[in-house]
């Protein structure tokens, strides 16, 4: 019986989405939902979609944002990413996990 539990609830963990909502220089908030996240050169990368972008069909697919994630006194801290060079490491490894392709004949 506390396997079934167990397993049920592992099942629900799985199915959680994390959304985040951020607040820009000029005050507006905006939804996003994680994609996915990664620990490259000693810092914590997010990848995060706009939640109009899931939802717009307008939007290209593939659109996201990445930002650098720390914690300040225990709470999730996000800040762009300054520096081009590691910008574009970070977004290589994203579009590698996101758009590489897959060999169905394996």
């Amino acid at each position: 019986m506390s396997d079934e539990i167990k397993n049920e609830q592992e099942d629900l963990e799985e199915d959680t989405v994390d959304i985040y909502t951020l607040v820009d220089e000029e005050g507006n908030e905006m939804e996003f939902q994680l994609l996915a996240e990664a620990d490259i050169d000693d810092a914590h990368y997010v990848a995060l979609a706009p939640m109009s972008a899931l939802t717009d069909d307008s939007s290209e697919e593939g659109d996201y944002v990445i930002l650098r994630q720390d914690e300040e006194d225990g709470e999730k801290m996000f800040s762009t990413v300054d520096d081009d060079e590691t910008l574009d490491r970070v977004a290589e490894f994203f579009d590698d996990l996101f758009f590489s392709e897959v060999d169905c004949d394996d």
